[in-house]
């Protein structure tokens, strides 16, 4: 059973039979890659992204029978995952920058095996993007989403997050050539 097929399957479990079992085996799959997207917007804050992917998970459950199967699950997912990320970058009383969780990046342990120095460069060159281009990257060269799937979660036309992408990458280049990298 194809991936997309086995999760309507899951959702369907979830939606009709409140069956916690075929959402712990969602929440399984997507865990890690929803992880990720939060590290990488948070620089790496290891509680604050277990946090915002709990709170992700948990309106996952909530609104699970709002899910229409218009787009795959990993789609509407990814969504809730940005919606409580805008959420919560509005909801902070002052902005946190994100050289402040660069500043002790080094010293933060990891539950994987990067090396402090390739974090502190794959964050570091996500800093002169705006919270929106740092999304489209993270998802579309991280998480592996066409761009369609990402003007769905962003609520963007297709052009608009292709615009994001390119303007990402020159901003990303021209920091990386600054900060010593070569082409």
């Amino acid at each position: 059973m194809g991936n997309n097929a086995e999760d309507i399957l899951l959702v369907s479990e979830v939606a009709l039979l409140g069956s916690r079992k075929a959402f712990e085996r969602l929440v399984d799959k997507y865990q890690v890659p929803v992880r990720n997207f939060f590290m990488l917007h948070t620089g790496y804050d290891s509680m604050l992204s277990d946090d915002l992917s709990q709170e992700t998970f948990i309106r996952c459950w909530e609104k699970i029978g709002t899910f229409k199967g218009i787009s795959s699950f990993r789609t509407w997912m990814y969504t809730v995952a940005h919606n409580i990320l805008s959420d919560y970058y509005r909801s902070r009383s002052r902005q946190v920058q994100l050289d402040e969780y660069l500043q002790d990046t080094a010293t933060r342990s990891t539950d994987d095996d990067t090396s402090v120095e390739t974090r502190y460069d794959s964050v570091s060159a996500l800093r002169p993007l705006s919270d929106i281009e740092k999304s489209c990257v993270i998802l579309y060269y991280m998480n592996d989403l066409s761009v369609s799937k990402i003007a769905q979660i962003v609520s963007l036309p297709a052009g608009t997050v292709k615009s994001h992408l390119s303007r990402a990458r020159a901003k990303m280049q021209k920091y990386l050539n600054e900060d010593g990298y070569e082409k």
